[in-house]
């Protein structure tokens, strides 16, 4: 019965947090490398800008259009 002493008592004690902050860990890394090789691919921030905007009713789908094709050439 030597897994009752003092050491082994409480070895949950220590065991509990480190395997939650492990799992917690890989967790966290799994989220942020989806979120980096599965983003927005467009880097166009001016585009980006426009539809935010037409998403939000500052413009209307006709002044949309018009921007879009000036920024575009």
């Amino acid at each position: 019965m030597m897994w009752w002493s003092d050491y082994g008592a409480t070895n949950w004690l220590w065991m509990a947090p480190m395997m939650v902050l492990f799992w917690g860990g890989i967790v966290v890394f799994a989220v942020f490398a989806i979120r980096a090789f599965t983003g927005p691919k467009s880097n166009d921030q001016a585009l980006d800008l426009l539809r935010r905007r037409l998403a939000s009713g500052e413009i209307t789908p006709d002044e949309f259009n018009k921007i879009r094709k000036a920024l575009q050439g």
